[in-house]
């Protein structure tokens, strides 16, 4: 099956993520785990794309809360710190965006061309509130 398109399979073909057992999935970096061909994390969706999250460090609490919520397992943590984005497997759903919560946010939503040095340059402000 390593070479079957997404289209190929047979109805209720069982696509299994990992090649023999599992093992402690939960301790293994995520590189280092034995995929399938068949995985998503084998194959790259970032031509999906049209907008891309754009990462602003400075701005981040390292709450964790993309890396939760990241359907795609497209953000990078180490030590419960933010590092980084997959961007092979990121397909710019931007839930990532949507829950941060710092202000201002520090994942944004660019277009898929940007210059990530350009926009993170040019970052909104923090906002003051009322009172």
């Amino acid at each position: 099956m390593a070479n079957t398109g997404w289209d190929e399979f047979e109805i209720g073909a069982m696509l299994r993520t990992f090649e023999g057992e599992a093992g402690d999935i939960a301790g293994t970096l995520q590189e280092d785990r034995n995929y399938t061909q068949n995985s998503s994390f084998s194959a790259s969706v970032a031509d999906w794309r049209i907008e891309k999250p754009v990462f602003n460090k400075d701005y981040c609490i390292d709450c964790q809360f993309c890396w939760v919520y990241c359907p795609d397992i497209s953000i990078i943590s180490r030590d419960k710190k933010m590092i980084g984005i997959d961007m092979d497997h990121c397909k710019g759903c931007a839930i990532c965006v949507e829950v941060c919560p710092t202000n201002p946010k520090s994942l944004l939503m660019f277009p898929e061309q940007a210059d990530e040095e350009t926009e993170i340059a040019q970052w909104p402000a923090k906002e003051t509130k009322e009172k």
